[in-house]
């Protein structure tokens, strides 16, 4: 989990200050309840600028479109009081929070008719069993990647990067639950873990790993593996396929461990000023035609069953995850008040 100091706190105050000007007070009301405008909290690279922009001319809403580059960004902010995001795209077992805390308004379906087009495997999640609060999003793994014109070893799980010729040449994802869940499955050690000695012990074994490390990125990890800055890394499944269409020498491993799964789902936080917007807005991304052309930026895994039709075979093959290892790797639960615990351990981590 990333630490969370004076940087998140300036920009915290600085989102409030952007987001006041544009037309919402503290209490997070609209001041105009029929407002042209739309903000959206995402993460980075994760939403085309055609998409934005081909929904400004067809309604005639103006985004304001901010990012995170990670869960606990989002969720701070979020916590700090309705700063004026309409929408918000959160991993699955930081809803989980969300909807506990209640911090989420219930969606109208009325004004989404396509989500007829949603694969009903990738609805009813556990974070959201009756689909009150949540539109699935995009989906993903958590896999390895190798530039294999500069690496000799072979490599087939997490355990292999401890090697001593990845020193200063690992890139890592900046999320505690990644990164120390890669550890606790090379232990055998279920990845949504609340045993104290057992996430301790992979706490230990990824400070053991930090020689290796050169960066933790949460916003362009591929950007080091792609100029062959970094040798290999541990990164979503789409950052992965994305620097293997940059540089062919990429190789991609499904970890012979189990691993993280993960979807992200669009919400809309509590006191929204335009929920009506948002709801535009989701429907408008749930159409094929426009879902199909996100799936071709970024190849993440798309519960559009309808968008998934339309894509060439090569982004479905990106796409794909092979059934063993996603039978063997588990989603991200919310651990509740073990969150503190990887928080800590994550803190060490990176001191």
């Amino acid at each position: 989990m990333r630490k969370l100091g004076i940087l998140t706190i300036t920009l915290v105050l600085m989102a409030s200050l952007f987001l006041s000007a544009c037309g919402t007070n503290s209490s997070g009301a609209d001041s105009k309840s029929n407002e042209k405008m739309l903000n959206i909290f995402n993460w980075s690279e994760y939403l085309p600028e055609s998409v934005i922009q081909k929904f400004e001319k067809e309604t005639g809403i103006k985004v304001n479109y901010t990012t995170f580059s990670s869960n606990e960004e989002m969720y701070a902010k979020l916590s700090s009081g309705n700063l004026g995001y309409d929408i918000a795209v959160p991993t699955l077992f930081f809803i989980e929070m969300l909807a506990k805390e209640d911090m989420l308004e219930k969606i109208n379906k009325d004004n989404i008719p396509n989500l007829k087009n949603l694969d009903p495997d990738f609805t009813g999640t556990f974070a959201d069993p009756n689909d009150e609060f949540t539109v699935p999003y995009l989906w993903g793994a958590v896999v390895i990647a190798v530039n294999k014109e500069i690496v000799k070893k072979g490599v087939k799980g997490y355990d292999d990067l401890f090697d001593p010729e990845f020193k200063n040449s690992l890139v890592m994802p900046e999320d505690n639950r990644a990164s120390i869940g890669a550890m606790l499955a090379i232990k055998g050690y279920p990845i949504n873990n609340t045993d104290e000695k057992q996430i301790e012990e992979a706490g230990e074994m990824l400070k053991k790993l930090k020689p290796n490390i050169k960066a933790f990125d949460g916003d362009n990890p591929k950007g080091l593996l792609i100029t062959g800055e970094a040798k290999a890394g541990i990164m979503y499944s789409a950052e992965a396929a994305l620097a293997k269409r940059e540089n062919p020498n990429i190789e991609i491993i499904f970890p012979k461990e189990a691993s993280f799964l993960w979807q992200d789902n669009f919400v809309i936080p509590k006191g929204a000023p335009h929920k009506e917007n948002a709801e535009k807005f989701i429907d408008f991304v749930l159409r094929p035609e426009i879902s199909k052309e996100i799936s071709e930026a970024y190849p993440y895994g798309n519960p559009n069953k309808e968008a998934v039709k339309l894509l060439s075979k090569e982004i479905q093959e990106e796409m794909s995850i092979p059934k063993d290892f996603f039978e063997r790797s588990e989603y991200a639960r919310d651990v509740g008040e073990t969150t503190v615990l990887y928080d800590r351990i994550w803190t060490e981590v990176k001191q």
